[in-house]
């Protein structure tokens, strides 16, 4: 009994230093961002991984404000409509699917589920030119709904969801509704979405920070100053080859990942329970 309970102890005392080392790793990139926005371009140029902040984040600051394309309260205002409307969309939409998936049974129920998870294996990026032409020909290029409206298909947390509420759901729930005269839209939003939450937060937070971040489709979709989105707000602190301010692009991106954390430390507490319940098998 001691030799196993003494081989227990080692495995678990292994097992947390190798959770704290990856955390750690997990943070530094953090860290290493939030240091680099207070220290000068030649700083960072001549210490790549610092250990201590300068004093140079108000020159930052003053870059930042001097740049005449660079609006963070307009980057921050249209990300925050394009992430939350994106999150929307793929979060009920998704979970709808999933009730239908679920609640009902219908001929075409699982060639349904398989074209759906079909689709998960097609790369995005394979659909971008024919996605562009599509939308420029339609007149609705420098608009948000492109970026939007695309998320109500999300096969990804369709899978999810659908796990989640195989794992958790129960049908007695739903005829005990329609016995009691309750519509089927108002069985899946008055009585399954409260009880998605956890699997709501996670994918919300999944979703959310991947359409703030996203680069790629704005940048193509939207040319007017305006409308530009915080990703898209901080390459403009680039500059050219010859005048390139490390600090101020630092600091830029310090910014704009602020809401993300906000968003995360908010949803967190439901990213185990629901990751846990969503993860278990049919």
């Amino acid at each position: 009994m001691e030799k196993r309970s003494s081989g227990t102890y080692v495995f678990k005392t292994f097992v947390y230093f190798i959770c704290i080392v990856l955390g750690l790793m997990s943070i530094y990139p953090f860290f290493i961002m939030f240091l680099n926005a207070t220290r000068s371009t030649v700083e960072i140029q001549q210490q790549a991984l610092p250990l201590l902040p300068s004093n140079f984040m108000s020159d930052n600051l003053h870059i930042i404000e001097r740049n005449r394309t660079f609006d963070a309260f307009v980057g921050f205002r249209n990300s925050l409509i394009v992430a939350s409307g994106t999150a929307f969309c793929a979060i009920y939409f998704s979970s709808l699917t999933a009730f239908a998936l679920t609640a009902y049974d219908w001929r075409m129920r699982q060639p349904f589920f398989t074209f759906i998870m079909a689709v998960m294996m097609i790369p995005g990026q394979i659909v971008t030119i024919g996605f562009y032409q599509m939308i420029w020909r339609l007149g609705y290029t420098n608009n948000f709904l492109p970026l939007i409206l695309p998320a109500i298909a999300a096969p990804t947390i369709v899978f999810f969801m659908r796990q989640y509420l195989l794992a958790t759901f129960s049908l007695d729930i739903v005829n005990s509704a329609r016995i009691d005269g309750a519509g089927e839209f108002g069985i899946f939003n008055r009585i399954v979405l409260p009880m998605m939450k956890p699997a709501i937060a996670t994918q919300t937070i999944f979703v959310f920070v991947g359409s703030w971040n996203s680069l790629f489709l704005p940048m193509i979709l939207l040319t007017r100053s305006e409308l530009y989105t915080m990703p898209i707000m901080v390459t403009q602190l680039t500059g050219n080859i010859y005048s390139i301010e490390f600090g101020a692009i630092y600091l830029g991106l310090s910014m704009s990942v602020l809401p993300l954390f906000a968003i995360y430390f908010t949803l967190s507490r439901y990213i185990i329970a629901g990751i846990q319940l969503g993860g278990v098998k049919e």
